[in-house]
């Protein structure tokens, strides 16, 4: 498994634990997880990350959240997930500004 995969995983495992654990740093370490996950996206995935974020934020994680009993369990890992793919869209955006400022840096 690669580095990249890992820290996806382990992004995704954070969004579902902090959905049953309220830590004051949850957001932070959030922000982290998903700008290291960004800095692993290659050119080809990079408007999926943002699409997915932008539905995420826009209302798209409390769509589940009328189940009953699981409902605001599942809006609450959506939502913190939404947060890792916000972040990892702005490592994207600032990676791709680089990408065209900077001579030779490439998106592979």
């Amino acid at each position: 498994m690669s580095l990249d995969k890992i820290i996806w995983a382990v992004s995704a495992l954070v969004a579902i634990a902090f959905a049953f654990v309220s830590l004051e740093m949850a957001g932070l370490i959030l922000a982290i997880l998903g700008l290291a996950c960004g800095f692993f996206i290659k050119g080809d995935h990079r408007r999926a990350v943002i699409l997915a974020a932008i539905f995420l934020a826009v209302g798209g994680a409390s769509a589940l959240g009328s189940i009953p009993a699981v409902g605001t369990y599942l809006t609450a890992i959506f939502s913190n997930y939404g947060a890792v793919l916000s972040a990892a869209s702005l490592m994207v955006i600032v990676m791709a500004t680089a990408e065209r400022m900077i001579p030779g840096m490439s998106s592979e």
